[in-house]
């Protein structure tokens, strides 16, 4: 057997049923051993989706997505998706094809010391230099990007090593898993941060991705019926507590002032459950570095001048949970949180019954909810589209709404689909983007075609980049250099073999979006959206 055989001989053992790539003369002999194996090659139309595909894929199952690209281009066309999987916690691994070890100290057609230049995006880089050892280098990049903080690994292959064969039994043999020992706070992590909550008036919980990524919702909604607190949290942990739930006071992150806000503002005792600064900065909702803060997740917090806890409870999130519920008990019922969750409320609904057209993001996302299922997924792209969906789109569980806010990065919606209804393709998936983000991977539907992957995408279309339009007009009262015209989006579907649909009247986009979840083909949706409400809106 070769490099390249033992290679993804090691692929299978860790359970990859998926890459997605494209194939390159550097990995002539990595594309033969996946044909011969049980693993399933997606091929893509640019390798940014391939490494999106295999960011989300990570996302949703907690296992190292996976993808691949040739040298050179190839590989710097896989950074932007490496980088967002590693920034938003998403386990992935990346395999690049490089020049042969006789060509690498050289100026050389097509090199770039690849291992340099995903060593800052990645937990590891590494090249294979020699046959015996790459079955400890994949294990060795599986276990960093799965374990806490899981994120991304990069194996780079040169074409001559992938061909040598593999001579020893022990080098071609996958190198055995082992079960990850579970780690659980101390006792007296859990009662000192007892006597903190204990003279706290006004605590407020704030619920991070990990949260999610750890399984820990049913642990975090028994915890806030114990302590009877209000829940904040981040975009990318959406569902970790429902919609429904008395306490919860909405998802933060929308560039003005919002009812989460008011919560934190309102909170002496932030308690962060599996919450990372990169989700959103301590300094926007503790920006006078004066609140007492209960760190709880499965590593250690961040050094920051904004986010320094009474106490830190590192360990599994779930059984930290479950101990504190013995000594944060209460039975005072947060009057002061239900009485800013009911003007949410309220105002949340402001759009419901509202036909004016072009219609609201509000009102679109309302509309959304109804043709959706409680289990369903809705992939964001980012935009001004996104602080909507973070705000206004009802999440019950964990997982059905994808956002990057990590790196977030524009053009994730429509790869991040093709993963997720690779995964269930028996559950609606929605991908939601702007005009903008659409067109910097809207060649993937191609790819969802072709792997009969049908979900819907719907694009909110203003002919800008609208988020970035919604701030220059904050802040200067005008926009500049942010519009550009669109392709006829139906046509455009029409022209990839799909369904294409355009949206003149609200009433039509329910049925439009039922219609479009029946196709078996992808279907893109074109929705015209009044965005005039991102800066005249009365905020609280």
């Amino acid at each position: 057997m070769n490099t390249a055989e033992i290679l993804v001989k090691s692929l299978e053992s860790e359970g990859v049923k998926y890459i997605f790539g494209i194939p390159g003369e550097e990995t002539l002999e990595l594309m033969e051993a996946i044909k011969k194996s049980s693993i399933q090659f997606i091929t893509v139309r640019h390798e940014q989706g391939a490494a999106f595909m295999a960011d989300v894929y990570g996302r949703l199952t907690g296992k190292a997505g996976v993808c691949l690209s040739t040298l050179g281009p190839g590989a710097t066309n896989l950074v932007t998706g490496v980088a967002d999987a590693n920034s938003d916690g998403a386990p992935l691994i990346a395999i690049t094809g490089q020049v042969g070890t006789e060509r690498i100290h050289l100026t050389s057609h097509q090199y770039l010391n690849l291992v340099n230049m995903f060593t800052p995006i990645t937990k590891r880089s590494k090249q294979v230099v020699r046959p015996d050892t790459v079955n400890e280098i994949v294990r060795i990049a599986f276990k960093y990007a799965e374990m806490e903080k899981p994120g991304a690994c990069h194996i780079d292959l040169p074409c001559n090593i992938a061909a040598m064969e593999v001579e020893e039994s022990i080098a071609q043999t996958p190198l055995k898993h082992h079960r990850e020992n579970i780690v659980y706070a101390s006792s007296e992590a859990i009662l000192a941060a007892g006597k903190v909550f204990a003279s706290a008036k006004r605590p407020v919980i704030l619920v991070g991705h990990s949260a999610v990524r750890n399984n820990a919702s049913k642990a975090l909604r028994e915890f806030t019926l114990a302590s009877k607190l209000p829940v904040v949290c981040t975009m990318m942990a959406k569902g970790a507590v429902p919609y429904d739930y008395n306490y919860f006071m909405g998802c933060i992150g929308i560039p003005r002032r919002d009812f989460p806000n008011i919560a934190l503002e309102q909170a002496d005792l932030v308690i962060t459950v599996g919450y990372d600064v990169v989700e959103y900065a301590p300094s926007k909702w503790n920006p006078n570095g004066d609140k007492k803060i209960i760190h709880i997740d499965e590593s250690p917090n961040h050094v920051n001048k904004f986010y320094q806890p009474e106490e830190e409870i590192i360990g599994d999130i779930s059984a930290s949970l479950e101990a504190l519920c013995g000594v944060c008990q209460s039975s005072k019922e947060p009057v002061w949180a239900k009485e800013i969750r009911k003007m949410m409320l309220d105002d949340h609904s402001r759009f419901d019954e509202d036909f004016s057209f072009p219609p609201t993001p509000q009102k679109i996302l309302f509309d959304v909810r109804q043709v959706m299922g409680e289990e369903d997924i809705l992939i964001s792209d980012v935009g001004a589209h996104k602080m909507w969906i973070a705000r206004q789109y009802k999440c019950y569980h964990p997982n059905t709404c994808i956002i990057s806010n990590g790196f977030a990065t524009m053009g994730i919606a429509v790869p991040g689909a093709v993963a997720a209804k690779l995964l269930n393709p028996k559950k609606k998936v929605l991908a939601v983007t702007g005009d903008g983000g659409f067109m910097m991977n809207s060649q993937e539907l191609e790819t969802a075609y072709r792997e009969h992957l049908p979900f819907v995408t719907l694009i909110f279309t203003d002919n800008s980049y609208g988020l970035i339009k919604w701030k220059q007009e904050d802040r200067y009262g005008e926009s500049f250099s942010v519009n550009f015209t669109n392709p006829d989006f139906v046509k455009y579907a029409e022209s990839m073999h799909l369904k294409g649909y355009r949206i003149e009247r609200t009433e039509d986009l329910i049925p439009t979006l039922e219609e479009a979840f029946k196709q078996d083909v992808p279907s893109i949706i074109e929705c015209p959206v009044d965005y005039s409400v991102n800066t005249q809106y009365p905020y609280p």
